[in-house]
């Protein structure tokens, strides 16, 4: 008897404990993010005023891109990290664009080259010096020209050398082939203005969402759709591949007006994993997600909040861990690529924040605190490195490969071995699934404008000529019918 009131004790008590709440045990629960001090800052920069949806900054270990305000044409700064301070007024600027830069996205695999969008309709490559700028950069060393509305987005591909997509407002999504310069393939399966574009993390597949309210799965070469869902009842505006889990992860605006993120299935997207509504703010939720740690880090447009939560394959699949708050509205989020953090202080991310008001570019590191300054293998698994896993023919002709990964433990040194070489082109037209894309492309310049007015002047006085020489022609051979009809017959 004493035995069994004993085991019903015990049961009585391990019935008690399971109902006490459960903690999840995570190396990431105490992230914190740490903004740097004035004088680490960049100060001064005239950013852009567009209203357009993009980070307008973009950032290496090497370089900090920002969009600029500027008259007469699109422009933006590029500035060697070390420089921080107040810029001057009069710094050297890439100013080759007609119209407003819409995006600037860095080649992950050569780390002077950057490649910019803009409202000219054309996508530009541009070979930045070392040390930087030292005069105003007009000439791009590549001038793409396939869309005939404007481009708002450019995105490099992850695993591949010199494939590089576009997506402009003729709803079309171009690839481009940079060592020929010529696109290879389009995307045309869009209905509206295309609002976002993420690759999987071997480039094999690419997410999209549009204004038409639908996000799509889609295989870049051949253009198919594999997954489409239709969001009806709420918005979304962008989404990300979660790594190697096969899932993404969508923002937009609920049918309440509060802004909302999704986890779904990118193998089937009949409906959402999970929904979760954020908060009643109105600005755009941009979202970040990081496949070494797991973690995701949504930060709003027009606000200065960057929450931050890990990504789990089980359920509640999302684990809320903490919010850097600040009261200086952000316009847009560079992120500095894995090997150019600072290992020794645990930095597991790097933010450069867009001030506008204060003409500021602050960084923010997400830092892992840990006392031990040696090297902590356990945040710093193998990551995507500098180095190209295909070439672009290998990957048109339907090969896929994970990226080539590095170790940040020994520091980054930088891979000198890829060297951006131009093609010479001499195409006046650029055919793609049998559509000569720059048919109707608008003229981008005054000069252009003449030029196409003289040549159509050409046009119309050489069909002019061919028209009367026919005329006589015509007229020669009616003369000798009628010759011939009245030649007399022999009885």
């Amino acid at each position: 008897m004493r035995d069994l009131h004993k085991s019903e004790v015990l049961g009585s008590k391990r019935g008690l404990m399971s109902w006490r709440p459960q903690y999840r045990s995570s190396k990431f629960r105490n992230v914190y993010g740490k903004a740097a001090s004035r004088e680490h800052c960049f100060d001064g920069v005239p950013i852009t005023k567009n209203v357009h949806d993009n980070h307008f900054c973009a950032v290496n270990a090497r370089f900090l891109a920002i969009v600029t305000e500027s008259a007469g044409g699109g422009s933006f700064l590029v500035i060697p990290l070390e420089q921080t301070g107040r810029i001057e007024p009069n710094y050297p600027k890439v100013c080759g664009h007609q119209g407003n830069v819409l995006d600037i996205k860095w080649n992950p695999f050569i780390e002077n080259i950057i490649a910019s969008c803009s409202e000219d309709t054309s996508v530009r490559i541009w070979e930045i010096p070392e040390g930087g700028l030292k005069r105003n950069m007009t000439e791009a060393v590549l001038e793409l020209y396939g869309h005939s509305r404007r481009v708002g987005i450019v995105e490099w591909h992850p695993t591949t050398n010199n494939i590089l997509l576009s997506a402009g407002y003729d709803y079309k999504v171009l690839i481009w082939n940079l060592d020929v310069g010529e696109p290879v393939k389009m995307i045309d399966c869009h209905t509206d203005v295309i609002l976002c574009m993420s690759f999987n993390a071997d480039g094999s597949l690419l997410a999209t969402t549009c204004k038409d309210k639908k996000l799509r799965v889609v295989e870049p070469r051949s253009g198919r759709v594999l997954q489409e869902a239709s969001c009806k009842n709420h918005r979304v505006n962008r989404v990300v591949f979660l790594g190697s889990t096969k899932r993404l992860l969508t923002t937009g605006v609920s049918r309440w007006n509060t802004r909302q993120i999704a986890l779904w299935d990118q193998e089937d997207l009949s409906m959402p994993l999970i929904e979760e509504e954020i908060d009643g703010l109105s600005g755009l939720l941009f979202p970040f997600y990081d496949a070494d740690t797991h973690m995701l880090y949504l930060a709003g447009k027009g606000d200065g909040n960057i929450r931050y939560y890990e990504i789990g394959l089980e359920k509640p699949y999302l684990s809320y861990l903490m919010e850097f708050r600040s009261p200086a509205p952000q316009k847009g989020l560079g992120v500095m690529p894995k090997h150019g953090l600072d290992v020794s202080a645990c930095e597991v991310f790097r933010f450069y924040k867009l001030i506008t008001l204060k003409g500021l570019i602050e960084p923010i590191s997400m830092i892992v605190p840990r006392r031990s300054e040696t090297y902590q293998e356990d945040i710093y698994p193998m990551t995507p490195g500098t180095e190209p896993a295909l070439t672009p023919d290998e990957w048109l002709s339907g090969v896929n490969r994970d990226p080539i990964l590095m170790s940040l433990k020994e520091g980054y040194k930088r891979n000198s071995k890829i060297v951006f070489k131009a093609p010479v082109r001499e195409k006046k037209s650029v055919v793609v699934n049998g559509i000569d894309l720059l048919e109707n492309v608008p003229p981008r310049t005054e000069n252009e404008l003449l030029r196409m007015f003289f040549r159509q002047q050409d046009e119309i006085r050489r069909l002019k000529d061919e028209l009367s020489q026919k005329d006589v022609r015509i007229r020669q051979l009616q003369l000798e019918l009628k010759n011939f009809r009245n030649i007399p017959k022999n009885n």
